[in-house]
């Protein structure tokens, strides 16, 4: 900052949208101030400490596929854990495993004609995740966008098959249970999940945002800043005081960012509740994904068996997620205990997250990047700006970060 407290920019919210807009606009040697009106940084993804537990803000995971992640984030120094490569799906069907044959062939027995699938789905799925892995991307973002259940119909997945099996995993990754997100978001997703690797880090999904954070330079970040409005200065703070700036970028929600620029569109929010529970003992012994493939709820994890310092010594930790925000806890333990096949009335309820704005929708036809220039010095960014992802959020931050630039040094001039 500068001596009268004025900066270049200033970056509403500390997300990792807003981190991202921030570390671009510092290196380029501008000066930035990050206002976060929460106790720290990260949004939606922030880690919790209770009874010992790590719990973070709803189910997450880390997908080392990303290319933002890979450019910005040294990923060793996270001590990323790892999940098993596919899922378990449970239910009235009984249990089949759906693994990566090709890194795990050890457990895709059950990938065999006949078994979970029949063989021309097999096929189908086989040539699907091979054209997303392959491929340049440029070609899946360019192609024909239509919604993710009329694209497997496309490539001769049947309706059973898509119903059983896929559905039911999409529907936690997306946060709807119609297939109705769009092709290309869905193609990328798959890509981006063959090519990389979903893990934890070992100090829970918090370390990521702290991570980007530790990069700022030293005080450019407040927390317990709550912006009240823009004025034509810069930013306008809840305790009276104002921060002047040449521009604002706001890298909130998107229902907090149209309050602050006002016209600005909110899209469909998908909403998602995760809880936690402590089990005596784990009711999996693998970092492996569950999948209800009733839908009665969307998945279950024994997190302490992705990462063990995740729960106390001789406990477990269990995270389950349920779409919407009034799913009954003791129903979704009763559920539980049919998936795992054991007692789970024991299992000690710790914490419930109801979050009612977990994703942006992205039904078809959805656009993978939007120009963050709202008005004259005023920008936004965030996952509804782009994809709702952490890939998203990061990008939608470093556009942002480029058309402040490109818009600054417009503004200067010759010399």
């Amino acid at each position: 900052m500068g001596a009268d407290g004025a900066v270049d920019v200033v970056v509403v919210g500390a997300g990792v949208a807003g981190l991202a807009c921030a570390l671009d606009l510092a290196a380029a040697g501008r000066r930035v101030r990050l206002l976060e009106a929460s106790d720290g940084v990260g949004g939606r993804m922030r880690t919790d400490r209770v009874d010992g537990f790590r719990l973070d803000r709803g189910f997450q995971v880390f997908n080392t596929g990303y290319p933002q992640v890979r450019r910005r984030l040294d990923l060793r120094a996270l001590r990323l854990h790892r999940f098993t490569p596919g899922f378990l799906l449970a239910g009235s069907r009984g249990r089949y495993r759906f693994a990566d044959p090709l890194r795990r062939p050890d457990l895709a027995a059950d990938l065999l004609p006949g078994r979970m699938l029949p063989l021309r789905d097999v096929a189908a799925l086989g040539l699907l995740g091979a054209r997303d892995r392959l491929v340049p991307a440029s070609v899946l973002r360019g192609g024909r966008d239509v919604s993710t259940a009329a694209a497997l119909r496309g490539a001769g997945v049947s309706r059973p098959t898509v119903d059983q099996v896929v559905r039911p995993f999409l529907a936690g990754v997306f946060l709807e249970d119609a297939l109705t997100t769009s092709s290309r978001v869905f193609h990328l997703y798959w890509r981006s999940m063959m090519r990389g690797t979903l893990t934890l880090p070992e100090a829970g999904i918090g370390a990521v945002p702290a991570a980007l954070a530790d990069r700022l330079p030293p005080g450019a970040v407040e927390s317990g800043a709550r912006v009240a409005g823009l004025g034509e200065q810069g930013v306008l703070l809840a305790d009276g005081r104002e921060v002047a700036a040449r521009s604002v970028v706001v890298a909130t929600d998107p229902g907090t960012a149209a309050t602050l620029l006002p016209g600005l569109p909110v899209p469909p929010l998908r909403s998602v509740t995760t809880f936690y529970h402590a089990a005596e003992r784990s009711p999996l012994a693998e970092p492996t994904l569950l999948v209800d493939s009733d839908r009665r709820v969307l998945n279950s994890v024994v997190l302490s068996e992705v990462v063990p310092g995740c729960a106390p010594p001789g406990l477990s930790l269990v995270s389950t997620s349920v779409l919407g925000t009034d799913a009954d806890e003791a129903g979704v333990r009763a559920r539980l205990a049919e998936l795992y096949g054991c007692d789970t009335s024991a299992w000690r309820p710790l914490a419930a997250y109801p979050i009612p704005g977990a994703l942006p929708g992205m039904a078809a036809p959805h656009p993978l990047s939007r120009s963050t220039r709202w008005t004259p010095g005023r920008y936004v960014c965030g996952d509804h700006r782009a994809t709702g992802s952490v890939q998203g959020a990061l990008a939608s931050g470093a556009r942002a970060a480029r058309e402040v630039l490109a818009d600054l040094g417009a503004a200067r001039g010759p010399g």
